[in-house]
């Protein structure tokens, strides 16, 4: 049948008729926010690339937790500024480093509060790397080694964990990462621990602000070697797979905006929570272009964050957490 007799107009008559047959909502359970913590004192500083985004020091980090807890946001997502760097990033394992202690803190104020730990060495190597560099005497050439950089990423995923986070969340794009982490933490007696891997992160443009914020921009050369090709769909489903098999609990698409068909590949094809980030540059545009008065920002934004539960995610990483708990709490 066609129409008249079907007009698809009849289920948009009116906002009760649009509730009621609505597909996909968001909610504030479906957010987390990420946060950036460094050494110091009294600091509370904006990211100049990243509006209304902050560095905050673990003696001002209180006054964001409380904003983030009364909205309502269940989940917050950890990064470390340390205050020195070294080759193998040896502050991100040190159990006393700025992530540990930011954990231990949030638990101290927030028992129920999901800490999640970004576990990378990017921020905390001298380099500016996601692990370990090699530098080949024959060929000149510098690379990230492997299997030496996954000894100190589970290094750091298990000093993360015992400091009190819920979540693991590896960010680093080696190969093997999932399971050499998971094997530490099950040693470690932290076989309860879940793992929210990076399962499919992209070598992306996106990714500018997030350097400024975190300080983690390569001191040479780029990620093009471990982080994928934008180019590529298919190669998703073998990362993701690769983390399955190696005892991932969450897959995540990084980033989400430009791959939200990556993002309902990974839906379709496993049955494991699907996390999507709304990464630095996706949040920086619109808060330009709102600062220019050329969108709505609150529109764009809640309309960008229903796509991505349409495309298949989960779980939402946002910068704009806070904004849109706020609004959901206005309906």
């Amino acid at each position: 049948m066609s129409f008249p007799i079907v007009r698809h107009r009849r289920l948009r008559s009116s906002a009760a008729m649009r509730n009621i047959v609505r597909e996909n909502s968001l909610s504030v359970h479906d957010l987390i926010q990420p946060i950036f913590v460094t050494v110091g004192h009294n600091i509370k500083e904006e990211i100049p690339s990243m509006p209304g985004v902050y560095h905050f020091s673990l003696d001002r980090l209180d006054e964001e937790l409380h904003e983030i807890a009364a909205l309502g946001i269940q989940g917050i997502l950890l990064f470390g500024v340390p205050d020195s760097k070294d080759e193998v990033g040896s502050s991100a394992y040190d159990d006393n480093g700025i992530v540990q202690q930011a954990t231990r803190r949030v638990k101290a104020l927030y028992p129920d509060m999901l800490v999640i730990a970004d576990t990378c060495l990017c921020q905390f190597t001298s380099t500016g790397h996601c692990g370990v560099i090699h530098h080949d005497p024959n060929t000149g050439r510098a690379d990230v080694t492997n299997d030496e950089s996954l000894a100190l990423l589970t290094k750091t995923a298990v000093s993360q964990a015992r400091a009190g986070a819920d979540i693991i969340a590896p960010s680093n794009m080696m190969d093997g990462f999932v399971a050499a982490i998971r094997e530490g933490l099950d040693e470690a007696g932290l076989s309860h621990i879940p793992i929210m891997s990076y399962s499919v992160k992209y070598a992306s443009a996106f990714y500018g602000p997030f350097r400024d914020a975190a300080h983690s921009a390569p001191q040479f050369g780029d990620r093009k070697t471990y982080q994928m090709d934008p180019a590529n769909a298919r190669e998703a489903l073998r990362e993701a797979e690769s983390d399955v098999i190696e005892g991932a609990d969450f897959l995540m698409v990084k980033p989400a905006l430009a791959y939200m068909d990556v993002i309902q590949l990974l839906k379709q094809n496993y049955d494991f929570p699907i996390v999507a980030y709304n990464v630095s540059g996706e949040y920086s545009m619109i808060k330009a272009a709102a600062s220019k008065g050329w969108i709505d920002e609150q529109a764009i934004v809640m309309e960008m964050l229903v796509g991505f539960k349409r495309a298949g995610a989960d779980i939402v990483l946002t910068y704009f957490a806070k904004d849109a708990a706020g609004w959901l709490k206005q309906k």
